[in-house]
């Protein structure tokens, strides 16, 4: 009877989000593009609606989705 040759269990891959994403993806411009403009200089300031509960995320954040969105077509 044949048995089966498999990948041991007990090695360990580790990898990244960086080794997953290409180096010509557009999504490194977005990130490049959105961490060295000045948000303040174009008034766009986070507002706090609430006090309590879990805290808002970074503002910069939400323009990478927005702009991601937008070059793919995925807004509506």
């Amino acid at each position: 009877m044949q048995q089966i040759i498999h990948i041991s269990r007990e090695q360990l891959q580790i990898s990244s989000l960086e080794d997953k994403i290409a180096s010509d993806n557009p999504v490194r411009f977005i990130d490049a593009f959105v961490a060295h403009i000045s948000l303040k200089a174009f008034d766009f300031t986070a507002q706090t609606i609430k006090s309590e509960g879990f805290p808002s995320l970074d503002t910069k954040l939400f323009l990478k989705i927005y702009l991601y969105g937008y070059l793919n077509g995925l807004l509506f």
